[in-house]
C-alpha cells in the first residue's frame, strides 16, 4: 500500500521550519514530500528525512498529486490557495485564521475533538490560534470530567507569536537596553532608547509588558482575545461557553503562557484534578510551589506537551480552579497540532486505499 504524499506550504518560515523537523523526526507515514514557499524562497534546498529537497514556488500546480497539504500562510493567501488545493484533491490543513470560524470547516485539536477531522465538507481542516492551543488541551481534559462553564484567562504571549519580525524586534531592543542600569527608573526612558524600532508591537517589549496582541475589534477587544473565545467554544462544541480573555505580550522569545480561572458544573478536588491531568498523554503537571516547581516558558520551550501548574481551588468558589499553563507556540501551538492532524488524515487515507 502506497503512503500518502504531503506538501508543506510555507516551509521556510518559523513554523514551517518546525514542521520540517517534525516530519523528519516523528513516525514516517509519508510518501513523497513537497516543500513549497513564496517565489522569493523558491530554489532553496532543505533537508527532510535525510534527503535534500528543493523548495517550489507556490502555485495551483504544486498541489497536483498531493494527498495532504499543510498550509502556513498569511490569511489572504490561505483564503486563496486552500480551496485551490482542495479542488485539486488534497486534504488541506490550514494554520491561518481564514477558515477557523467557518461552520463548514472543522477546528481541530486531536486530543480534544479528533472526531471532527472526518467532517470536512470543503476538504479543509483548520487549526486554532497558538494562544488557544497553549491552554485548550488542559481545558479539554478537565471539561470531559467536570464540564467547564466559565473561563477567564490572561495570556503572556511570546514575541515569536508575531512571527520572525517579532523575534528580531525583541532581540534588537534587548541589544539597545542591555547593560544600562539606569533604564526603567524614569518615565519614557526605555521608549527613548528603543526609539521607533517597535516592529509589530505598539510599545517597547524589552523591559516591558504590552497589554495588546492582534488588531482592534468592537468595544475595545483585540482580535487575539476574541479568537480565544470563539475558538474555545468551537473546539469544545459549546457555543454558549462564557469566555473572557486579556492578551498580553511579554519579553519572551518563545512559548506562550496563560493564567486561567475556570469554573465547572460541579465542585472540584485538586488531588483528583492532578490525577486527571497526569493521565492525559499531552500534559505535563509541574506543580510543587514549595520546591519551586511550576511551569515557565524556558522549561516548556522545545517540548510538545502543555505544561500546567499552580493548580488551586478558588478561595471563594468550590467549583472553580486557578492554574497556569505554558505551551510552545511554535510546536503544539502551531506545527505539532497540524502534524498530528495530518497523521490522522494519513491513517484514514491509508486505511481506505
Amino acid at each position: 500500500m502506497s503512503r500518502p504524499s504531503l506538501a508543506l506550504v510555507g516551509a521556510t518560515g518559523a513554523v514551517g521550519t518546525v514542521m520540517v523537523d517534525l516530519v523528519s523526526t516523528r513516525a514516517d507515514v509519508w510518501g513523497d514530500v513537497k516543500l513549497v514557499a513564496s517565489p522569493r524562497s523558491a530554489g532553496r534546498r532543505i533537508t527532510v528525512r535525510g534527503e535534500e529537497l528543493e523548495v517550489q514556488a507556490l502555485s495551483p500546480e504544486v498541489f497536483d498529486g498531493v494527498d495532504v497539504a499543510v498550509l502556513d500562510l498569511p490569511d489572504p493567501v490561505a483564503a486563496e490557495f486552500a480551496p485551490v488545493a482542495a479542488e485539486r484533491g488534497a486534504v488541506v490543513i490550514d494554520k491561518s485564521g481564514a477558515f477557523r470560524m467557518n461552520p463548514d470547516v472543522p477546528l481541530v485539536v486531536p486530543e480534544v475533538n479528533p472526531e471532527a477531522i472526518a467532517r470536512r465538507p470543503l476538504g479543509i481542516i483548520s487549526t486554532p490560534n497558538c494562544t488557544t492551543l497553549s491552554m485548550i488541551v488542559v481545558i479539554g481534559v478537565l471539561d470531559q470530567r467536570y464540564r467547564v462553564e466559565d473561563l477567564v484567562v490572561a495570556s503572556y504571549q511570546a514575541a515569536s507569536g508575531a512571527g520572525q519580525e517579532g523575534i528580531e524586534t525583541l532581540y534588537g531592543q534587548i541589544e539597545k537596553v542591555a547593560g544600562d542600569r539606569t533604564l526603567g527608573t524614569a518615565p519614557g526612558d526605555v521608549r527613548r532608547v528603543v526609539g521607533d524600532e517597535l516592529g509589530p508591537f505598539p510599545a517597547p517589549l524589552a523591559m516591558n509588558v504590552v497589554p495588546w496582541a492582534g488588531s482592534l475589534k468592537e468595544d475595545g477587544w483585540s482580535s487575539e482575545e476574541l479568537k480565544v473565545r470563539g475558538e474555545s467554544r468551537k473546539i469544545l462544541d459549546r457555543p454558549d461557553l462564557r469566555v473572557s480573555a486579556t492578551c498580553v505580550r511579554v519579553p519572551v522569545m518563545r512559548t506562550h503562557a496563560l493564567a486561567i480561572h475556570a469554573r465547572f458544573a460541579e465542585p472540584v478536588d485538586v488531588d483528583e484534578v492532578h490525577k486527571v491531568l497526569d493521565a492525559a498523554p499531552s500534559v505535563i503537571v509541574c506543580d510543587d510551589p514549595a520546591t519551586g516547581q511550576f511551569p515557565t516558558p524556558v522549561d516548556a520551550t522545545g517540548t510538545d506537551p502543555t505544561w500546567v501548574g499552580r493548580i488551586r481551588r478558588a478561595l471563594d468558589d468550590p467549583q472553580a480552579l486557578d492554574m497556569f499553563c505554558c505551551g510552545d507556540n511554535l510546536r503544539k501551538g502551531a506545527a505539532l497540532n497540524a502534524a498530528q492532524i495530518a497523521e490522522h488524515v494519513a491513517a484514514g487515507l491509508s486505511a481506505s486505499a
